[in-house]
C-alpha cells in the first residue's frame, strides 16, 4: 500500500469516521495544516458530507469543477481541508472547526461568512531586502511592507479568495479565544492574561478558570465567527 494510505486504526483521533470497517484510509497530501487538523476532500465528500457514495464518485465531482476550497477552484482529492478552511460544495458553503470533543465537523455557514477567514499567526520571519513574512496556521505566508503591529498569537481575518487582510485580531486581555487544543478543545473563553516565556517551556494563557499553553489559543472576533453548534 502507498505512502498516500494509512491505516485506519491509526487516522487521528480527530478525524469523525469509524475504525474497523475497513484496513486503510487515504491521508491528505503534505499542506499547511497538521494531519491531526485536516481531512483529504475525498474522505469529506463521501464519508462526512455524503454527497459521493464512492471515491471514483468524489473524483468525478471534483473534476466537474464543483468543488472550491477557501474560494478557488479545488481539483486534488488528496487535498486536506482544515482548520477554518471554507468548503464550497456546489452552492453550500462549509466551514471545518473542532467540536468539544476534539472532531473535526464541517458545518455549513452562510455565502457572506464563506467570504472570509480567520488564520492565526504561528510566526514571522525577515526576508531579503528587509520585507517581513507573516506565516499562517494554514501553511500560508503574507508579505508585509511593515510588521510591527502584527505578532504570534494575533488572528487575521482574511477575505477570499483575495487573502487581503480585512482585520486584525490582536492576542490580549479580553479577546475572545477559540480553543483548538487541550482539554477545553472547541470552547470559547476570554483571555485573562498571556505569560511570554522567555526558555523552551512553552508560552501561557490563562482564562477565567483554567490556563492552557498558547499554541491551543486561537483568537476570533466574536463566536458569531465560527459554527460552533451544527444547524438544526
Amino acid at each position: 500500500m502507498s505512502s498516500s494510505h494509512i491505516k485506519r486504526l491509526m487516522m487521528p483521533r480527530s478525524w469523525p469516521l469509524p475504525r474497523k470497517t475497513s484496513i486503510w484510509v487515504q491521508k491528505p497530501n503534505p499542506s499547511g495544516h497538521t494531519i491531526e487538523n485536516c481531512m483529504p476532500l475525498t474522505l469529506i465528500l463521501r464519508d462526512v458530507l455524503g454527497v459521493a457514495h464512492t471515491k471514483r464518485e468524489s473524483k468525478k465531482i471534483l473534476h466537474s469543477r464543483q468543488i472550491m476550497v477557501d474560494g478557488k477552484v479545488e481539483t486534488d482529492s488528496g487535498r486536506g481541508v482544515g482548520l477554518m478552511d471554507v468548503l464550497t460544495v456546489n452552492d453550500i458553503n462549509y466551514r471545518c472547526v473542532l467540536d468539544t470533543n476534539g472532531k473535526l465537523r464541517y458545518r455549513e455557514i452562510t455565502k457572506k461568512s464563506a467570504e472570509t477567514k480567520i488564520c492565526r499567526v504561528t510566526g514571522k520571519t525577515t526576508i531579503k531586502g528587509g520585507i517581513t513574512q507573516l506565516h499562517l496556521h494554514d501553511g500560508r505566508n503574507i508579505i508585509l511592507d511593515s510588521s510591527s503591529e502584527y505578532k504570534s498569537g494575533d488572528s487575521l481575518v482574511l477575505s477570499l479568495p483575495s487573502q487581503e487582510i480585512k482585520k486584525h485580531l490582536p492576542m490580549k486581555k479580553g479577546a475572545l479565544a477559540y480553543l483548538v487544543g487541550g482539554s477545553h478543545i472547541g470552547e470559547t473563553a476570554k483571555v485573562s492574561d498571556f505569560l511570554i516565556n522567555r526558555s523552551s517551556k512553552p508560552n501561557e494563557t490563562s482564562f477565567e478558570d483554567f490556563g492552557t499553553v498558547s499554541e491551543y489559543v486561537f483568537i476570533i472576533g466574536n463566536e458569531k465567527d465560527l459554527p460552533l453548534e451544527a444547524e438544526s
